[in-house]
């Protein structure tokens, strides 16, 4: 399947999930359009479903169905898969029969369901997929480095080469016996307890109850021993965790559970952070919540979704998809899907939404952006900033005060943040590091991620060394947008296709505006600032990103250029007579951010709760706006945002910080169950009373919740009380007049004239040189941002 197709094609994939709350919720439910996609009753009353996924998507060779016919004639229907008989696997419902159904071949499959006597009632056309994957995203990434001996699961993966390129495989004796490049391995199941002290234990091997074993009171009043069930196995190369509240275990397997403790209920967890792929990635600790699985809930993890494995939205929405398939074959159709994760994890919840309808029924995300791409293009201006006030600009007194820096950089700055207790202080200080006694957010939160995102000779992946060959390894291109080439493309050189630009971009615009700093200085800065250079044309990173160790150190202090945390020597600058260039993003790699589905465009067709933890203080990476960013993007494309409710709950630096996760997930249970109850009132109609704006103390009190609470931040009205509680920051191109929902990758262009003429620099009126002076730093002009993105399709796209 060609990249331009993949969002449409992965928006059906979910559509005929039963209990999908997102097509129930809303007139001309998804949920209808799916029956009609797959099969409606014929006469007789009949009909035939797959519920574990859309026919044209079945992983693994099988697939939960359902036969919907009247009593009379259940016993005379017969299923059958490409021409055979099924014999087994199908259980009597109310409505019918259901099951699973196993051995289908690769490709295209025809599942039948006829009477006795050979009249055909309905026939579906079922599509299958190897579990290794791919299923939509296109060539699987190589290399591809196995991770299963790590973690939670420990055991060498299955052999599938005698021969090179692969993750070598021992025995145990420690000798090779193969490799592997899919890196599967046999589904297992492990037992587990919480104890009375409520740490998490392995249950011994004979099954019996140990005698500090925790109990737990399940919603229907029930006490039951505090046991989990764990299943962990393979799914599209990544490995995937099943988890739920279990009897004490007796004859089991991994396809056969007992499921009476399972309130009906699913809890998707997505992990957050950053990585560049190449790696299969580890099980994360919180598929084995206690909190949530002490109630009843099942929990489903991928190590695919979890953003530190890497960052393509793609691939997560995939794994998700094929991760919650072997769910529902194994254990069931879920009552609801609701998805919890933070930072990425956040990312992958409102992506997935827009996306891949149906895998989630409800949003929990924490700490959230509404996407990752869309946050490279400021992040990307932090060194260049950074640099310039450090090193080019060290002289100005004004950078020396730390809050000042955010009129170039937008975010927070606090003073005397990174130094305290800083043991490279002193080195920093003899090397030329900043003139300020703190830091901006940039430092702390974001420093490293550049080289991270765009340096290809700057990465590695966990357990790399296992790899051969290893100039495979040595080959890799370590980058963002590498990781995405399936997406963005590649160059004629076999590079991949870069989205980052800064060209019409007037840095510090609203400073001069507001008189913080003079004509002079903004055009001194946007003259110097410069760009990046391609990764083609980057070289490798020096101190401090290879370590801070005694060799390090006397590099940094002997090597002339060494110290650089800024990524200087990959910068394009320029010099006292000639401006520093801009960098030219490629117009089809930003096209394709936007029609694969990796800028959320604001499409929310379920209950969110979007909370955070108010870490400004602390210069945390998860700057506070963003929840509000995700809302403005929501209210453009959907017109209101009253499904989607904001919670802040404030904290303090070096403090336990409380949470409202819970709480919300509480809340998001009732709000889904109205739905399910009362599925013609819609979203809005069914919200619990809780499901309102609201902001929290450092304690996880109430302060305030309503609508208004926010007031002052998407519109001009009075700040509401929690805007007044929690100040909001902005980012490198919000003070250079983008708008705070961000997202432009490449902004409209106006001559220089034309920004004179309407104000744009407020007070000033450049003379002749000045404006001859513009001219040079702005040939092509400057930003418009009154006008939408230019990559956006549908929105004056060009290259």
């Amino acid at each position: 399947m060609g990249l331009k197709t993949t969002v449409a094609a992965c928006a059906a994939v979910f559509g005929v999930l039963a209990g999908s709350l997102a097509g129930e919720a809303r007139a001309g439910s998804e949920s209808e359009r799916a029956d009609a996609q797959s099969s409606r009753h014929d006469q007789h009353g009949v009909r035939l479903r797959v519920l574990s996924s859309a026919p044209q998507y079945v992983s693994g060779g099988d697939a939960r169905i359902a036969i919907h016919a009247p009593r009379g004639l259940r016993g005379q229907l017969e299923l059958r898969l490409n021409g055979r008989a099924v014999h087994s696997g199908l259980q009597p419902t109310d409505e019918g029969l259901e099951g699973v159904v196993s051995g289908m071949v690769p490709g295209r499959n025809t599942l039948e369901l006829r009477q006795r006597n050979g009249q055909l009632h309905e026939r579906l056309v079922l599509t299958n997929y190897p579990i290794t994957g791919p299923m939509f995203t296109g060539p699987q990434q190589t290399p591809f480095v196995c991770t299963t001996t790590q973690g939670a699961v420990g055991r060498q993966p299955l052999v599938d080469s005698a021969m090179q390129p692969g993750t070598v495989v021992r025995d145990a004796q420690g000798q090779p016996i193969g490799f592997s490049r899919d890196c599967s391995i046999d589904t297992f199941v492990s037992y587990h307890y919480r104890n009375t002290a409520g740490a998490l234990q392995p249950l011994a091997a004979d099954g019996g109850r140990p005698a500090d074993m925790a109990q737990t009171i399940l919603a229907d009043g029930r006490t039951v021993d505090f046991v989990v069930r764990r299943e962990i196995g393979s799914i599209n190369r990544f490995l995937y965790s099943i988890a739920m509240l279990a009897p004490l275990p007796g004859a089991d397997s991994a396809a056969q559970a007992d499921t009476s403790r399972w309130n009906g209920k699913l809890l998707y967890w997505f992990q957050g952070g950053v990585a560049i792929g190449h790696s299969q990635g580890t099980v994360h600790g919180g598929s084995m919540n206690l909190d949530v699985l002490g109630q009843g809930w099942a929990i489903v993890h991928s190590s695919g979704n979890n953003t530190g494995t890497h960052y393509n939205m793609n691939l997560a929405g995939e794994t998700a998809m094929m991760t919650k398939e072997r769910f529902v074959e194994r254990y069931g159709v879920p009552l609801y899907t609701v998805g919890l994760g933070g930072s990425g994890g956040a990312i992958q919840q409102y992506l997935i939404a827009q996306n891949h309808p149906g895998v989630l029924d409800g949003l929990l995300p924490v700490q959230s952006y509404p996407d990752m791409v869309t946050q490279t293009i400021h992040v990307g201006d932090c060194e260049l900033l950074e640099h310039y006030m450090d090193a080019t600009d060290r002289a100005n007194p004004k950078w020396r005060v730390t809050k000042n820096r955010s009129w170039l950089v937008g975010m927070n700055a606090e003073e005397g943040f990174p130094k305290v207790n800083d043991p490279l202080a002193a080195l920093k200080t003899a090397l030329g590091y900043s003139t300020a006694v703190g830091s901006t957010e940039c430092v702390p939160a974001w420093r490293g991620l550049t080289p991270l995102t765009m340096n290809p000779l700057y990465g590695q992946a966990p357990n790399q060394d296992q790899y051969l060959p290893q100039s495979d390894i040595a080959a890799i291109r370590w980058t963002h947008y590498d990781d995405l080439r399936n997406v963005y493309g590649v160059d004629a050189s076999g590079a991949a296709r870069t989205t980052w630009d800064n060209v019409g971009v007037q840095y510090g615009l609203k400073a001069l505006r507001a008189g913080q700093i003079t004509p002079a200085e903004f055009l001194h800065l946007n003259w110097h600032v410069g760009g990046w250079k391609q990764p083609s044309e980057m070289v490798q990173e020096g101190f401090p990103f290879f370590g801070t160790g005694a060799d390090e150190v006397n590099k940094a202090l002997g090597v002339p250029g060494y110290f650089d945390p800024w990524s200087r020597r990959n910068m394009r600058l320029g010099t006292d007579d000639t401006p520093a260039p801009r960098t030219v993003g490629d117009g089809r790699a930003m096209r394709a951010a936007y029609t694969s589905g990796h800028v959320f465009q604001g499409k929310l067709d379920v209950p969110a709760i979007d909370h955070r933890q108010y870490m400004e203080r602390e210069l945390d990476m998860h700057n506070s706006h963003q929840s509000f960013a995700v809302r403005q993007r929501v209210r453009d494309r959907m017109g209101d945002d009253d499904h989607l409710v904001v919670w802040f709950t404030d904290t303090q630096p070096g403090l336990p910080k409380a949470s409202q996760s819970l709480q919300a997930l509480a809340v998001m249970d009732r709000w889904l169950a109205n739905i399910r109850q009362y599925p013609h009132r819609g979203i809005v109609r069914n919200k619990p009373a809780e499901a309102v704006d609201a902001c929290y103390d450092k304690e996880g009190r109430r302060m305030s919740a309503g609508d208004g609470v926010w007031n002052g931040i998407l519109d001009r009205r009075a700040p509401g009380n929690c805007t007044q509680a929690f100040p909001l920051y902005g980012t490198s191109r919000t003070v250079a007049g983008a708008p705070l929902q961000g997202g432009v990758y490449r902004c409209a262009l106006k001559p220089v004239e034309h920004a004179i003429w309407d104000g744009s620099y407020g007070a000033w009126r450049p003379n002749a040189r000045e404006a001859a002076l513009l001219k040079r730093i702005f040939p092509q002009g400057v930003c418009d941002y009154s006008r939408p993105d230019q990559a956006r399709p549908g929105d004056g796209w060009r290259d």
